[in-house]
């Protein structure tokens, strides 16, 4: 059996696709809502494609805590170490 692993900057080519962003822009640490302007839409097709191209369930809870694309990933991370 093997274990999944997340590709970091797969990852970020697929928020940064979802939220219509510059790859630069999707730095590590860059606040969703103050630094790029992410309302709730777009925070929800986040949600909705990370769980489409993963496979994990995340609730809108635990996303409603993650600030920036660093958190996200970190998330993301240790819901498919658990698959």
């Amino acid at each position: 059996m093997t274990t999944a692993t997340l590709d970091k900057e797969e990852l970020r080519e697929l928020v940064a696709d979802a939220l219509d962003v510059e790859l630069e822009e999707l730095t590590d640490d860059a606040h969703y809502v103050e630094t790029l302007g992410v309302d709730s839409l777009m925070g929800l097709e986040i949600l909705v494609q990370l769980e489409k191209r993963f496979g994990v369930k995340i609730s809108e809870e635990e996303f409603g805590q993650i600030t920036n694309f660093g958190q996200t990933f970190n998330l993301l991370n240790a819901k498919i170490s658990h698959v």
